[in-house]
């Protein structure tokens, strides 16, 4: 059973940065990505960014390209997200997800608790 722990999340000021971490543990050589979703105040979850664990190919979602940047620890069994010039609509929720499907988009297997984070204007 693979875990996911995020943590890193908190208040930020719109312009500004934060960087959330996720630690895996469990994974197998069947997990192929490694993601982070997001959910804001009532709406959907919707997808972020993902890694190709072996590979580091990257995919991102139209909406954070060229601010965010995912990149992994392998040594750690860690995976970053690096947030820059936050906007007050990127407050939700963030979730990293662990996939074995060979689609960064999933189905995903494994989720983590989440951490909040909120970017005021």
């Amino acid at each position: 059973q693979v875990q996911l722990v995020e943590s890193g999340g908190g208040f930020v000021q719109a312009g500004g940065s934060l960087r959330l971490s996720c630690a895996v543990s469990g994974r197998t050589s069947s997990s192929y990505f490694v993601g982070w979703w997001r959910q804001p105040p009532g709406k959907e979850r919707e997808f972020v960014t993902a890694i190709f664990w072996s590979g580091g190919s990257t995919h991102y979602a139209d909406s954070v390209k060229g601010r965010f940047t995912i990149s992994r620890d392998a040594a750690k069994d860690t995976v970053y997200l690096q947030m820059n010039s936050l906007e007050t609509e990127n407050t939700a929720d963030y979730y990293c997800g662990e996939t074995k499907s060979s689609y960064y988009l999933g189905p995903y297997d494994s989720w983590g608790q989440g951490t909040q984070v909120t970017v005021s204007s």
